[in-house]
């Protein structure tokens, strides 16, 4: 095979860029993590386009979609800059190989990610976390630093990236057991429509941010066989942090997801109000970086993630 003429390619940075807007598929949140113009961003790829004489993106309208050179490209450009990526870290002294970055939404991030990173880290002090949560930033996932990305829905695995699935997205009422003394005990599904249901609004997903809606009373009433009355909550919020926050001060009950209670559950603060269980039909996956396995901090990490969710199955 002849040698590849190196001398002739584009430059480093217009990679880079190309990267960037393939992972996202939008050259608005290209700039965003590049900390530039889209308008910047759309010039260098128009100019890579140029320089390969191909086209690697097919525009529509308030959308992209790479070509099948850019697919190509994209493969490669990514192997080549994390082949530089590490050789710079070699030469500099810098030890990325400890710092592990993991994306998920707010509570997931706070009530289930957290106390494991932090029993983790008890073992591998050495290791860094970096945890980028959002619930209404889904392309998170995709931003090149993110070694594991904590999902809920229906998944599927794309290329380069290694999916495992930890457990099904379940919700339980759930209260303190001073609320249950007072009010309960809770015989029948009818009967928590005559307490304080605290309830997460609507507005807790933006709209554009997934294709699904995250579970609440009224779905959970209706797998009962029953109708939600509806009455006034004393709060209703967009975010699960402070639902949880009022149901562990006694002031009304909850739809807890299973993963995100069971510690409060385990240590007494909460208990399970009623025993009926609501599933989603989706479940909660870990997507990891194949590249990023390399390093001996992410891979594990990535088991004891998956200790945790066989233990959480049992």
């Amino acid at each position: 095979m002849p040698p590849i003429r190196r001398r002739h390619l584009p430059s480093l940075g217009s990679f880079a860029t190309f990267e960037v807007a393939a992972t996202h598929l939008s050259f608005t949140r290209a700039a965003r993590e590049l900390h530039v113009t889209q308008g910047a961003v759309s010039q260098q790829i128009r100019l890579l386009e140029q320089a390969l004489d191909v086209a690697l993106f097919i525009r529509k309208h308030n959308a992209l979609e790479l070509t099948p050179a850019g697919e190509e490209l994209l493969g490669a450009v990514t192997v080549g800059l994390d082949m530089i990526s590490g050789a710079v870290a070699l030469l500099s002294g810098d030890e990325p190989s400890q710092v592990v970055t993991v994306s998920a939404t707010n509570a997931m991030a706070q009530y289930w990610l957290q106390p494991l990173i932090d029993s983790f880290h008890a073992d591998h002090p050495e290791t860094c976390f970096v945890v980028l949560a959002s619930d209404e930033d889904d392309a998170l996932r995709n931003y090149a630093d993110v070694d594991i990305a904590i999902l809920c829905g229906n998944e599927r695995c794309d290329v380069g990236e290694e999916l495992h699935f930890l457990f099904p997205e379940t919700a339980q009422p759930v209260c303190t057991p001073g609320f249950l003394e007072r009010f309960g005990p809770f015989e029948s599904a009818g009967s928590l429509n005559h307490v304080n249901l605290l309830h997460l609004h609507d507005r807790h997903w933006r709209a554009d941010a997934i294709g699904w809606q995250p579970l609440g009373w009224a779905e959970w009433f209706r797998a009962q066989g029953i109708e939600w009355a509806r009455a006034p909550s004393s709060f209703t919020a967009n975010k699960v942090s402070l639902l949880m926050t009022a149901a562990l001060k006694g002031q009304g009950m909850m739809l807890g997801w299973h993963h995100m209670v069971a510690g409060s559950v385990a240590r007494g603060e909460l208990v399970f109000a009623h025993p009926a269980v609501l599933t989603a039909g989706r479940g909660n996956f870990m997507n990891c970086k194949k590249t990023s396995l390399k390093r001996p901090s992410v891979a594990g990490f990535r088991e004891h993630l998956l200790a945790a969710a066989r233990r959480q199955a049992v």
